[in-house]
């Protein structure tokens, strides 16, 4: 497979520290990768490598067809790299900052202006484009900082964080914009603390754990390293609940008994027939609530993370 953004071997320590040690990640053209980790895991510096504001101490990074470290300036000419803050101008409208940043990326007047429009169209910025941007949203405020990224037209786009801070309504808005992205061929990289972000937008996910990628795939795959779904028995009381034990031991059933909470776990493959089939087994328990769980990337975090201090 080609990959927009590829690294091998990538390693870098701060004195004594090691912060990564062998990275390997490849993001095809035109999707979406999250990059997960605790504080501390090696998000930042990966990020910071991939777009040549750090040097790696060893491995090889290739991003747009370009290595970073052979040529740095045309990795730069095909990149955008919006942070954690915005660095949009609040005094300036939302117009008045694209084409300023168009101006300063060398346009003419007029291209600065047909990229801003095109722009604020792009992200829904339309009704408020001749507004100051103190008075924007902060859900308008980070798709204005998303756009200023592409006024280059950037063949990557790399997210870091970019909806910390933000209520649920506006983080939603900042999704659509990633998606719409994605869906016209850009390419992003995006290192996020929500789980539920990873889930919802990427492609593919990549869990960094002391130094190293724990794990990568699809987010279903990555689910399924922790088992599927299971069925979760909630019974009245202690003595139930051991009858409950009981009876799934006699039925060859793999249960996991939580007794803080009452409950019995057993695992299903999560079809309806499936969980009928449990439950028929189970019947001569009274059962007080019954709930199917599947997975969820938090569950995958802490399970690939649970070693390493936040």
């Amino acid at each position: 497979m080609a990959y927009t953004v590829e690294a091998e071997g990538l390693r870098k320590s701060f004195g004594s520290t090691d912060v990564l040690e062998g990275i390997d990640l490849g993001v095809p053209r035109g999707s979406i990768a999250a990059l997960l980790g605790p504080n501390g895991a090696g998000k930042t510096t990966t990020v910071k490598i991939l777009t040549t504001l750090l040097r790696p101490d060893a491995g090889r990074v290739v991003v747009a067809g370009h290595d970073v470290l052979a040529e740095p300036a045309a990795v730069r000419r095909a990149i955008s790299l919006t942070g954690q803050r915005a660095t949009v101008d609040e005094v300036l409208t939302g117009r008045e900052n694209l084409v300023m940043t168009g101006r300063l990326r060398h346009l003419t007047k007029a291209a600065a202006r047909e990229r801003a429009q095109r722009l604020l169209e792009r992200f829904d910025l339309v009704d408020a484009a001749d507004r100051r941007v103190a008075g924007y949203s902060g859900g308008m405020a980070r798709r204005l900082d998303i756009a200023l990224g592409l006024v280059d037209d950037p063949v990557v786009l790399f997210l870091d964080e970019p909806t910390t801070g933000l209520d649920p309504r506006s983080r939603r808005e900042v999704w659509a914009a990633v998606g719409e992205l994605a869906a016209s061929g850009v390419t992003v990289l995006l290192t996020t603390q929500y789980l539920e972000e990873a889930d919802r937008l990427a492609d593919r996910v990549a869990v960094l754990a002391d130094g190293r990628i724990a794990a990568e795939g699809t987010a279903d795959e990555l689910k399924s390293l922790i088992g599927g779904e299971t069925v979760e028995l909630v019974l009245s009381d202690e003595a139930t609940l051991a009858d409950a034990v009981t009876v799934a031991e006699l039925q060859g059933l793999a249960a996991r008994t939580d007794a803080e909470t009452l409950s019995l776990h057993i695992p299903t493959d999560g079809t309806a027939a499936g969980v009928r089939d449990l439950l028929g087994a189970m019947a001569a328990v009274p059962v007080l609530r019954v709930a199917v769980h599947r997975p969820t990337l938090d569950d995958v975090f802490l399970s690939l993370t649970e070693s390493v201090p936040a």
